[in-house]
């Protein structure tokens, strides 16, 4: 249900749940899946996303390298995974493994959490056509890959609303 906080929208769906995966095109290499929301422009329809799980693949174990899996869920094209510093960046998580010396490694995983703590009525408003799921390994050997799954409903934005979503998604990229 929409709280006081989105005022200008109304609901038009009940809860829908998105999901995706992503599998970089080769190793270490920067890839990006589209995710097609289908939102119809005309009808100033928009996403209202209230969670995000990402469940990203661990890096490969390479003897005495550092090696990294990171994925970010955006709401733009990005050209870099990126971190939840960057305003179109909904959800990130990063996976390192340092393997040391012998038969030791330590692996440390790093993630904003999916879905904040807290009574947030949504935790973003999308209103362009689609989600971006980015991934990227450092030092792998094979193909890093991910899996994301979004929680949401369709509304429909006033139409100063959805003009400064519109623009505002279009500046952060």
């Amino acid at each position: 249900m929409i709280g006081m906080a989105s005022k200008g929208l109304t609901q038009t769906s009940s809860l829908i749940q998105i999901s995706a995966s992503v599998t970089e095109s080769a190793a270490n290499t920067f890839t990006i899946e589209q995710i097609d929301l289908q939102l119809n422009p005309l009808d100033r329809e928009v996403f209202v996303v209230q969670a995000v799980d990402l469940d990203l693949f661990p890096p490969n174990l390479v003897a005495n390298q550092f090696t990294v899996s990171a994925l970010s869920l955006s709401s733009t094209r990005r050209t870099a995974v990126g971190g939840i510093d960057q305003p179109n960046v909904l959800a990130a998580k990063r996976i390192q493994t340092q393997s040391v010396t012998g038969d030791g490694s330590v692996t440390n995983e790093y993630m904003a959490s999916d879905t904040p703590a807290s009574n947030l009525d949504y935790i973003a408003i999308v209103a362009t056509n689609d989600f971006f799921l980015n991934i990227e390994g450092t030092n792998n050997i094979t193909a890093m890959a991910a899996n994301a799954r979004v929680y949401g409903y369709r509304a429909r934005a006033d139409a100063a609303i959805y003009a400064a979503l519109v623009q505002s998604e279009a500046l952060s990229a």
